[in-house]
């Protein structure tokens, strides 16, 4: 999970355990609806276990599977590829993993079912991997197990790459895909379906997450039910304040706002927030000199909620000034004199220099995870090595703060 550095009480250790959550839940539901089997098509894990609490935790999952008696297939993809995880459990006698030398077929006990798959052996895998997987098995029902990229669908990286028609005239009756987080059906008859993640990891994956519960009667697929899965959910919560005249009452419309997200949105989970500010008001330049008074109010007006009702990411202040930005530039003081030179600056060596030197430094410490998802404009910026770049866009911040300390 992401934007939870610093994070304390129970609503961030809720987040924090959210991923183990909602698969404890799709165990649970796999276990209620007595399923045939449960399909796991990659990305298990985000990546090499840190100690062995991770394997524990499956083969504990695992476990309540077996008793049940459903047997799990499993395949793994980009983020838990074989070469990525080096620490390994024998697993319960229930799960049956795909290989990563050559596609696999699994029979299933007491149906007429066959599962197709292929792990990643690798995390950058550049070939299309259905192409060989084998013919479909004359009168049972055929499942193929992939994660890919299909394209790139949805800007994920495009892994195991093919198209929606190779695996259309791979006369497969199901496609059971990974690896893209969004759930959708592509293709019906054969289904063609990503199930999504189970748990948004931020704010990017808003919405519900879930499982797909595929129902077949007769070699034929009569339904895909999603089971929502997901323990905490992720939202983005727009707040206008057009026309508003203070902090304060801004203060006012973020708190009904959080109320009003969690009322219609959470459906009884956790609702992570990011709270987005906009519309074109006069207070322009206090909101965002004031973003760490916005960011605590709305933290206590999540609090205030109750336990565990909502919890509070970031603020963006994503307001406009009512006064022009080029009137403000030819304002006779110290403010307008910057705002004059700021554009100028971008040009200048002597500035760019420094900036390189030392914020170039500081981004080369930052761990790749973090330059490649980088959300804040000034940051990005820096992280490109846009130094120009860089003071366009904290221009407006600062001389937002300079004018909110005129008042």
């Amino acid at each position: 999970m992401k934007g939870l550095a610093g994070q304390e009480g129970s609503a961030a250790e809720s987040i924090r355990t959210a991923t183990r959550g909602a698969f404890e839940r799709l165990v649970g539901y796999a276990v209620e609806e007595r399923v045939a089997f449960l399909i796991i098509a990659g990305d298990l894990y985000d990546g090499d276990w840190r100690d062995y609490k991770t394997g524990l935790f499956f083969v504990s999952q695992m476990g309540r599977l077996r008793a049940a008696g459903i047997p799990v297939y499993l395949l793994y993809g980009n983020h838990d590829a074989e070469s990525r995880i080096t620490r390994r459990l024998t697993l319960p006698d229930n799960v049956n993993v795909f290989g990563s030398a050559r596609p696999e077929s699994f029979e299933v006990e007491g149906l007429d079912a066959v599962l197709h798959g292929h792990s990643f052996r690798q995390r950058d895998v550049a070939d299309n991997l259905a192409a060989a997987y084998p013919a479909p098995v004359p009168g049972a029902f055929n499942i193929g197990v992939l994660h890919t990229g299909l394209g790139g669908l949805g800007g994920h990286e495009n892994y195991a790459p093919c198209t929606l028609d190779d695996l259309v005239n791979k006369g497969y009756d199901y496609w059971a895909l990974g690896h893209v987080h969004q759930a959708q059906v592509l293709n019906e008859r054969p289904h063609v379906v990503f199930p999504g993640n189970l748990q948004g990891r931020h704010v990017r994956e808003v919405g519900p997450k879930s499982a797909c519960l595929v129902s077949v009667e007769d070699g034929e697929v009569t339904d895909v039910t999603t089971l929502p899965c997901d323990v905490v959910r992720w939202a983005v919560v727009t707040v206008d304040l057009a026309e508003i005249g203070s902090v304060a009452e801004a203060v006012d419309r973020i708190r009904d706002a959080i109320e009003s997200a969690v009322a219609d949105r959470a459906e009884g989970r956790l609702l992570a927030c990011r709270v987005h500010l906009q519309g074109r008001t006069e207070i322009h330049e206090p909101l965002l000199a004031a973003d760490d008074r916005l960011l605590a109010e709305a933290r206590s007006a999540a609090l205030g909620l109750g336990d565990d009702a909502a919890w509070i990411e970031k603020i963006v202040v994503a307001t406009e000034p009512e006064a022009d930005p080029k009137a403000l530039a030819e304002r006779e003081d110290a403010v307008g004199e910057l705002l004059r030179m700021l554009p100028e600056a971008g040009g200048d060596p002597r500035l760019l220099q420094p900036l390189q030197d030392d914020v170039g430094e500081l981004i080369r410490r930052l761990p790749h995870e973090l330059r490649s998802e980088v959300e804040d404009a000034v940051l990005k910026a820096a992280v490109d090595g846009d130094y120009a770049g860089m003071i366009t866009e904290v221009t407006p911040y600062l001389s937002a703060r300079l004018i909110a300390r005129e008042g």
